[in-house]
């Protein structure tokens, strides 16, 4: 997109940065904190009617206790299609049927897989972070060009700068409150 005015170009800046947050949310949501929460079993796809679905359009999903997520299947005759998934999904869960719905325990984490998840979460903000840096960068390089090609007075470019800063220390505020979060959920602070 071609912004050629400061408000203009402040929007691009919080529409991709907003994005950036979004990954970094989607990221965490992923990971496993041992205690149960239905987003964890986002990235699991069940083989229903010829193609992979994500679970949470073939099942009910339902967290009746802190360390037991409940799948109650929309069609009975995928039952063990969804626990096959659940189990070849890398997340270390262990489903167990009784035919009508499927009980998804989530084992309390080692304080050595809490460090790990600790860790990855931390790659995951760092990246998210610069990720919003980079935008910051795209953006004050933009107005320096704008400068230099006389579209924008000194005065204007330094309100840009200054909105631009803003826009970015309010972002990586949001991102730094999400790793708070997470890492009070992974180490339960």
């Amino acid at each position: 997109m071609d912004v050629t005015d400061l408000k203009g170009l402040n929007a691009e800046v919080t529409a991709r940065m907003d994005g950036a947050i979004e990954h970094v949310r989607k990221e965490l949501a992923g990971l496993r904190t041992g205690r149960a929460s239905i987003s964890i079993l986002d990235p699991v796809h069940v083989e229903a009617y010829g193609s992979l679905m994500p679970l949470n359009q073939v099942a009910q999903l339902s967290v009746p206790e802190p360390s037991l997520i409940v799948a109650q299947p929309f069609d009975p005759s995928l039952t063990a299609a969804i626990e096959r998934a659940v189990q070849k999904s890398n997340l270390g869960l262990n489903p167990a049927s009784d035919g009508k719905v499927i009980r998804i325990p989530i084992p309390s984490l080692t304080e050595e897989r809490r460090k790990e998840m600790s860790r990855l979460m931390h790659k995951y903000t760092e990246e998210g972070r610069n990720a919003v840096r980079q935008i910051r960068r795209d953006a004050n390089d933009k107005l320096k060009k704008f400068l230099k090609d006389h579209a924008i007075s000194e005065d204007d470019e330094r309100r840009g700068l200054e909105d631009v800063q803003r826009i970015t220390d309010q972002k990586i505020g949001h991102i730094d409150e999400l790793q708070k979060k997470k890492d009070l959920d992974l180490l339960g602070k």
